[in-house]
């Protein structure tokens, strides 16, 4: 056997060898794409838990009500999302959470035998800490648009929806001259509050604000006039899958 018929016989068996690759690519790839297409058309989803920091005030306060200090809220949660485009790029969103507020301020709460008193505290001197705080339990439902595949996640979205909230503890401390006041489970809190939301952003960390459309207090007076305030609160919160 010559050299030139040895190297000849060698490249023949390697493009016998090279070639017996092509059939199982050709078998691997197509199955490669419909499994990428039924990730994506079929099974992707944003399923996400939440958490939730934000800035309280209150709105539709009585005259003379001012917010005292930095008031705080915080949020935990899971979202279920249901695509209803072929996209999967809006959605809707029932979920479930906690919420815990805090307001700091300057209506003071009392009781007189045993019923609670509200004033406003002008002398901002003669008390040393007044607020109250309620810990929730959250419905919420919303509307999801969002610029996401199932390769990226880093993207823009937008989320709207409407929130219920039933109150499962609260509890008001003031501390003056006069002597502290606690009061827990204050009949006058509403049970059941429902506002609407919205968050934006991209990534992970969206801008978030939530307003209530039914007041805090259910029958708590000043001097006569129903106090009407309503929640809101603005801050960050973040999605995680």
């Amino acid at each position: 056997m010559t050299i030139v018929q040895y190297y000849r016989k060698k490249a023949i068996l390697f493009l016998l060898f090279l070639f017996s690759f092509f059939p199982a690519l050709a078998q691997d790839n197509p199955n490669a794409a419909l499994l990428a297409t039924t990730k994506i058309d079929s099974l992707y989803r944003e399923d996400q838990f939440y958490i939730g920091v934000t800035y309280n005030v209150l709105k539709n306060a009585p005259a003379g009500f001012s917010n005292d200090k930095f008031s705080t809220g915080f949020s935990a949660g899971f979202l279920r999302d249901m695509p209803i485009n072929k996209n999967r790029n809006l959605a809707i969103a029932p979920g479930v959470g906690l919420t815990f507020n805090n307001y700091s301020q300057n209506i003071g709460i009392t009781a007189t035998n045993g019923t609670p008193v509200y004033t406003i505290l002008t002398d901002p001197a003669s008390y040393s800490n007044n607020k109250f705080s309620q810990l929730f339990v959250d419905v919420p439902l919303e509307f999801r648009w969002r610029g996401s595949t199932f390769e990226n996640h880093n993207f823009f979205r937008i989320h709207a929806g409407v929130k219920l909230s039933y109150l499962l503890y609260d509890r008001s401390v003031l501390r003056s001259g006069l002597g502290d006041s606690i009061i827990s489970s204050n009949p006058d809190f509403n049970k059941l509050l429902y506002g609407m939301y919205a968050a934006a952003g991209y990534g992970g960390a969206n801008l978030y604000i939530y307003y209530g459309l039914n007041p805090i207090f259910k029958t708590a007076q000043i001097a006569g006039t129903k106090v009407d305030a309503k929640s809101l609160n603005i801050g960050l919160i973040f999605y995680i899958l």
